[in-house]
This record gives C-alpha cells, sequence and structure tokens, in this order.
C-alpha cells in the first residue's frame, strides 16, 4: 500500500489552497483598510511589472499562470484605474507591453508592506525552520509536476 493514502482533509492540494485563500482574504481586508481599491489579482500584475515594468501580456500570462482572457480582464481593469498602459512594441506592434504608470509606481511600497505585514500575521508561531521546509516540499511539488 502507497504511503500517500489520505483523508480529504489531508489532501495537501485542499490544505495549500485552504490556506493560500485565506492569506489573499486577510491581505484583501489590508489594502481595503488601507483605503486601496486594488484587488488581489490586480495586485500580483503589478508586483511583476515592479520587479520588471513593461512585459508583454503572455510574459505576465506566464508569470503569473493565469490564461489570456483573465490577464486581459485584469489590465484593462487597471488601465481604467490609471495604474498601467499598454503600448505597442517596437520590435512586433501586434505585441502590446504592459507598462506602469505613476500612480502605480506610488502603490508600490505600501502594497509591499501591507503584503509583508499580511505575511507576519500568516506566518505567527511558525519558525524559520518549518517556513524553509514548507517551501522546500512545496517548490518539490511544483517542480514534479513541471
Amino acid at each position: 500500500m502507497s504511503n500517500n493514502q489520505f483523508k480529504r482533509g489531508e489532501l495537501y492540494s485542499v490544505i495549500n489552497a485552504m490556506a493560500a485563500a485565506s492569506v489573499a482574504r486577510r491581505m484583501q481586508k489590508n489594502f481595503r483598510n488601507a483605503g486601496l481599491e486594488i484587488t488581489i489579482e490586480q495586485w500580483s500584475i503589478l508586483y511583476h511589472l515592479w520587479k520588471e515594468d513593461a512585459l508583454s501580456q503572455q510574459e505576465l500570462c506566464n508569470r503569473t499562470y493565469r490564461d489570456k482572457p483573465s490577464i486581459t480582464r485584469l489590465i484593462d481593469n487597471l488601465e481604467k484605474q490609471n495604474l498601467v498602459k499598454r503600448n505597442s512594441a517596437k520590435h512586433d506592434r501586434r505585441v502590446n507591453l504592459v507598462c506602469l504608470t505613476d500612480a502605480a509606481k506610488d502603490l508600490q511600497q505600501t502594497t509591499i508592506d501591507l503584503a509583508n505585514q499580511t505575511m507576519n500575521e500568516a506566518l505567527t508561531g511558525i519558525t524559520k525552520e518549518e517556513i524553509e521546509v514548507v517551501k522546500k516540499v512545496l517548490q518539490q511539488v511544483f517542480d514534479n509536476l513541471q
């Protein structure tokens, strides 16, 4: 018998999804309490653009593990909020590069601070060693399925 037999509540993907959803809800609450009108999904797009501005929509799909329609919707909404703009790539006008606006750049530190606050709340009572074990295990699960 395999050592991977488990009850429904012990299913790794279920536990991981529950934890991820709890963190996302808390982060959304922290954003709202700070008067920020962006969603966690929008923030994830901004986060990747803060790391590297002027990414193609396809690259944002790859980095966020979202499909094209989801990315298009998120970028449309970020454009309406004047947080990003689309520019045609010079090398290929069919490619849209998503670029940060000054308003988005102004949000970076505040949202990063709120994300750190959220993670501190989530990781209360968990040692650095335990965090490293979880990171290692989840990375191995990800790598196994690639």
